[in-house]
């Protein structure tokens, strides 16, 4: 969130978190990587699972490398990476440039809501995931519509009524999301960034529904 770069949603590598450094109103996370720091400098932004944070130093680590970002305090109140301990592992995007290919759509690395896994149901060539989340964003979701889930653009496959206590909706991963990114391992109850589609809530603020 402390960023202010474009994402499209195209995890690059999975990451390990190794070392968590607490502060009195922040955190340092150290994040062992390899293919985003081919060409990093200081100060570029990266996607860790959807949030958008700032390359702080980077030093070698064997055949990889290790950078380090300042997480501040609303930003692990409002995303699960206030969690994120050594070992958690984490989806990594670099922020676009005018040459990158938008494969998925395109994020700010905002997070808007941390979901729930809540159901897995695999299939012989996909698995289809549910997912339940903050009641005041299931109005951005839409059948057929564009998701961050930690950090990775899915199409939503289903939604519930966004009028039910806990609504929900469903993606499904084809196999290639399932063995590149985090979400196959993800188990059930374990929280998840959302990003909704920001046209969504730029439609709703021009209509004059939105908060102001």
């Amino acid at each position: 969130m402390e960023g202010v770069e474009v994402f499209t949603g195209i995890v690059e590598e999975v990451g390990t978190v190794v070392v968590r450094e607490e502060l009195s109103d922040s955190a340092v996370l150290q994040i062992r990587a390899q293919r985003v720091l081919e060409d990093v400098t200081l100060g570029d932004s990266i996607a860790v699972n959807g949030v958008c944070l700032t390359v702080t130093a980077v030093r070698p680590d064997g055949d990889a490398g290790v950078w380090s970002t300042d997480v501040m305090a609303e930003t692990l109140t409002r995303s699960s990476l206030g969690a994120a301990a050594a070992g958690a592992l984490v989806n990594l995007e670099r922020a676009v440039t005018p040459h990158t290919r938008l494969g998925g759509h395109l994020m700010q690395g905002h997070v808007d809501g941390v979901g729930r896994i809540v159901s897995r149901a695999p299939g012989e060539h996909w698995e289809v995931v549910r997912i339940a989340l903050p009641p005041e964003l299931a109005r951005y979701v839409v059948e057929k519509g564009s998701i961050a889930v930690d950090g990775v653009s899915l199409t939503v496959s289903a939604v519930s009524a966004a009028d039910l206590p806990e609504p929900w909706f469903e993606v499904s991963l084809i196999p290639t999301t399932l063995r590149e990114t985090t979400l196959g391992a993800r188990a059930l109850g374990a929280p998840v960034n959302l990003e909704v589609d920001v046209i969504a809530k730029y439609v709703e603020r021009l209509l004059g529904g939105g908060a102001r």
